[in-house]
């Protein structure tokens, strides 16, 4: 496919997001929340497509699962995961939508790479990843890297989305609630606005 062919097959985007019980990767830890936008970058749309919390069973969880940060800091709760969809038809709906499609989200090795890649996903080859948001907006946002070697740090996903994406035209209002559909609107206006300036290409 050439360059031409590869832009206009990535017109529409599909941004994922996903809330879990750690931040170690899968199967140890789980995602719980998922969240799906497409986003029309031409015309700068974003649509909301996919929601879910994710069931699972959870008789049988530690404290490490039940006490997990996204519980403690967040509106979801055990009893809403224990209740929600299974995991195995949330699976499903989401192979079904993504197959094929052009995917991306704001950290790329974490969302993917770190879960829907490894079980009990196993997602890989399912949907072509393009161009981390996060990345591309780590040299917008240019905040200094602690750290030798690395001239800039990857911005947090509430920081990119007020200093790239005027207006709040996510509707998130004055704090993030880490939940999945609203981190993925975040960074779906953080990828138009980058696009519209030159700064993000899929």
């Amino acid at each position: 496919m050439n360059i031409e062919d590869y832009f206009k097959a990535a017109d529409e985007i599909y941004v994922i997001d996903t809330e879990t019980t750690g931040l170690g990767g899968g199967p140890r830890d789980l995602v719980v929340d998922i969240g799906i936008c497409s986003v029309d970058l031409e015309k700068g749309l974003v649509k909301d497509v996919y929601s879910s919390v994710v069931g699972y069973d959870i008789t049988d969880w530690g404290d490490h699962r039940t006490k997990a940060w996204i519980f403690e800091n967040t509106d979801l709760t055990l009893d809403a995961v224990a209740a929600a969809r299974p995991f195995s038809n949330v699976k499903k709906d989401v192979i079904d939508l993504l197959r094929g499609k052009t995917v991306t989200s704001y950290n790329v090795p974490f969302d993917m790479d770190s879960f829907l890649f490894r079980e009990p996903w196993c997602l890989r080859g399912i949907f072509n990843v393009c161009t981390d948001i996060m990345k591309a907006a780590t040299d917008v946002c240019k905040l200094p890297s602690e750290f030798y070697g690395v001239s800039y740090r990857f911005p947090k996903l509430d920081y990119a989305y007020r200093t790239i994406a005027s207006g709040d035209p996510a509707g998130v209002g004055d704090k993030q609630c880490h939940r999945a559909m609203s981190d993925a609107k975040m960074a779906s206006y953080i990828m138009i606005e980058m696009y519209k300036s030159g700064n993000y290409r899929p």
